[in-house]
């Protein structure tokens, strides 16, 4: 997978290739986002390329965390799937597997 994101107040997830087996993309991306006020936590998985992030939704926002990670480079929007995407996607191949059986 690609870009991905999924939000729900307080947490966002997020994944981009560029932090995939990348330690140095991870750790700037750690900083970046630690460093916007509200944000309580961020967990890199470098092997999966996702970060997950809990906030506070009163003082921080999903568009502004994004944000940052666009505006640094790490994160390509117009190329991010969301959850309901991924799922959409999913159900539509199993569909056609289990057509093709029929």
């Amino acid at each position: 997978m690609g870009y991905y994101v999924h939000d729900l107040p307080g947490r966002l997830r997020i994944m981009t290739p560029l932090m995939k087996n990348n330690n140095k993309a991870a750790c700037a991306v750690e900083g970046l986002l630690l460093a916007i006020g509200g944000v309580a936590s961020v967990a890199v998985n470098t092997r999966t390329g996702s970060c997950l992030v809990n906030y506070d939704p009163e003082r921080a926002k999903r568009d502004e965390i994004l944000s940052v990670l666009v505006r640094m480079g790490y994160f390509d929007p117009s190329k991010a799937i969301t959850n309901d995407q991924y799922i959409d996607e999913a159900a539509r191949k199993v569909l056609m597997l289990i057509a093709s059986f029929i």
